[in-house]
């Protein structure tokens, strides 16, 4: 199976879809087909986990979907908008405005406070922020108490609250996170995808998560296992036990 498409009504939005992508590393003999001819849908309003072993794309797929990788062959789409036909410019633009992330290394300014980290897309694309919506997400993340601060002066898991947040503040058509609790202890971690499970459920945010973690996964509404760079399985309302199941018959 090369392909898997999400299922839902064809009516749904899609918040981002790939068509017959292949990603490509290297040349004659060094060459690593990282993504092969994989199609995938992503409805609006759902959170997506991506599985797999290590080495089987789904970072690269996550940075292909995300324009931060260009791909070698297919179609990527955020929205109605073709990611190929863009220029570095309006790809730069794009990501701005309509995508989030949350990356496992929290990449905050040390030298701003929370509040002013949160607030910095918004700054850097010269947009007021809607002051209710950041309200709502800062209370929603546990953050008030801490706006003040600086990096170095929060934990692990307020760090990584900071970053959600942030990738949350814009109203992004679609958030992607890589492992974003890789860095954090259980307790932290089981919080922060409480939030993001609430932000798609109570705000209809789109998440798509890589993640090699059963639990994680588990927050999720659909998840996708990948190997050799093929979709190869797919599990509506996962739970962490058939996730494991399934990624031990994969061998991840």
């Amino acid at each position: 199976m090369s392909a898997a498409i999400v299922p839902g009504d064809t009516t749904e939005t899609l918040a981002a879809r790939a068509v017959q992508v292949t990603k490509v590393y290297g040349q004659g003999q060094t060459e690593v087909r990282a993504l092969d001819n994989v199609s995938v849908e992503f409805p609006s309003g759902r959170f997506t986990a991506i599985m797999g072993p290590s080495g089987s794309g789904k970072s690269t797929l996550m940075h292909c979907l995300a324009g931060l990788d260009r791909i070698t062959s297919g179609q990527i789409f955020i929205g109605d908008v073709e990611l190929s036909k863009l220029s570095e410019k309006q790809l730069t633009l794009l990501r701005r405005d309509k995508v989030g992330f949350v990356f496992q290394a929290f990449n905050l300014l040390p030298t701003l406070t929370a509040a002013e980290n949160v607030e910095l897309p918004l700054a850097i694309a010269g947009r007021k922020p809607d002051r209710a919506w950041v309200d709502r997400v800062i209370d929603a993340v546990g953050l008030r108490e801490r706006l003040a601060h600086k990096p170095a002066e929060l934990s692990g898991g307020q760090q990584q609250r900071v970053a959600a947040a942030r990738a949350l503040a814009s109203k992004p058509a679609i958030v992607f996170a890589d492992e974003p609790t890789g860095n954090l202890d259980s307790a932290a971690g089981a919080e922060l995808l409480g939030f993001m499970r609430r932000s798609v459920d109570e705000y209809g945010q789109t998440i798509v998560m890589v993640t090699h973690d059963p639990n994680s996964a588990a927050f999720s509404d659909h998840v996708l296992f990948l190997a050799d760079g093929r979709i190869v399985d797919e599990m509506a309302n996962p739970t962490a036990e058939k996730v494991l199941d399934l990624m031990k018959k994969l061998g991840g």
